[in-house]
């Protein structure tokens, strides 16, 4: 499917629009003099869980333990990757290392 300018230019200019509400869109509706409902509470502390854990899953999907690597270098990013995260509580961090050390186990290694 091709599109012209002006239509690239409008499907952009919506995506900007939405992404822009749906992140201000937050301050409006719980400003911080007011306490969120208990719902939105619940779900603050149960989504980041439920979407790691589905992150998780998704990247080892594909992960074959009786073929190739067997799955070595998935696993030892992942154990690197929890080692990392209860070392410094840090999640980013955590990902980065593991994604890192993945990559390179990938090409190198297990290459």
């Amino acid at each position: 499917m091709t599109m012209t300018v002006q239509q690239s230019v409008i499907i952009i200019a919506i995506v900007s629009l939405t992404t822009i509400f749906t992140r201000f869109a937050m301050f409006v509706l719980f400003p911080e003099s007011k306490t969120p409902p208990k719902f939105i509470r619940y779900l603050g502390d149960v989504l980041p869980l439920a979407i790691t854990g589905m992150l998780v899953v998704y990247s080892l999907k594909d992960v074959t333990p009786f073929s190739g690597n067997h799955g070595i270098p998935e696993a030892i990013a992942v154990l690197a990757l929890v080692l990392v995260y209860r070392w410094r509580k840090n999640s980013l961090l955590a990902i980065f290392v593991g994604t890192i050390l993945y990559m390179v186990l990938v090409q190198t290694i297990f290459a």
